[in-house]
């Protein structure tokens, strides 16, 4: 049997400047590799004490990129291709989506997030986050939408976005989807509704599996990296 690649991830470091910093794309790709189940190499990088660290390893480039049998790849999507294709079955599982639906549910959530949490003028605060609860709203109906092979049930049984297993949709997804989860908790006072069900469970099946979480920033981390961004309201 073939040897593993050599894999090397560099993601960025919190701000202790050695654990899990708060960086969605970070997380996207530390989950894959996980998912991928490959041996692989985790460098958290501290852009703030040691900004001249990669300047000879990825000149020019910021965390997240990756090594791959000491070719470098920078461009995130391009990763998540490349990794598709050669850490693919039998030796390693699949993880792209059967449905490419799957891959654009809940698009727009952290856009209309930023906005809102950004935001600083009471005046707009409500119809900011109305917004931003309708791109919810939308995640819930694909959530809670039978896929063709569930039979029709309804709501969808399913754990996850494409079916029963963390897929490529679900790593690009799920780490903003809790950053979203902390912050508007911490700074708005605004918690994922419990009416939203779909999103509720996806949130929960999530944490059960110690490829999210072990690949998430803590808590404090996360609101650490939005004290300057989540402004008070005026």
């Amino acid at each position: 049997m073939a040897e593993d690649p050599k894999i090397e991830l560099f993601i960025k470091a919190s701000d202790d400047g050695e654990s899990i910093g708060n960086c969605p794309f970070s997380q996207r790709l530390f989950m894959i590799l996980w998912l991928k189940r490959v041996a692989f190499t985790i460098n958290t990088v501290d852009m703030k004490r040691n900004p001249d660290m990669l300047k000879d390893i990825a000149p020019g480039s910021q965390p997240p990129f990756l090594i791959y049998n000491g070719e470098l790849k920078t461009d995130n999507n391009k990763i998540e291709e490349f990794l598709e294709e050669v850490l693919a079955p039998p030796k390693y599982p699949r993880l792209s989506v059967r449905y490419k639906e799957s891959m654009t549910a809940g698009d727009n959530v952290f856009q209309k997030f930023s906005a809102y949490i950004k935001n600083s003028v009471a005046q707009r605060n409500d119809n900011l986050e109305r917004l931003f609860l309708k791109t919810l709203m939308e995640l819930e109906q694909y959530l809670n939408k039978a896929l063709p092979h569930e039979d029709g049930a309804h709501p969808s049984k399913r754990l996850f976005l494409d079916g029963n297993e963390l897929t490529l949709a679900d790593c690009n997804l799920l780490p903003k989807l809790y950053v979203v989860k902390v912050v508007c908790k911490h700074y708005r006072n605004f918690t994922i509704p419990k009416q939203l069900t779909g999103v509720c469970k996806y949130l929960s099946n999530a944490e059960k599996h110690e490829e999210f979480m072990n690949t998430c920033p803590n808590e404090e981390e996360i609101k650490l990296a939005y004290k300057n961004v989540a402004t008070t309201l005026r």
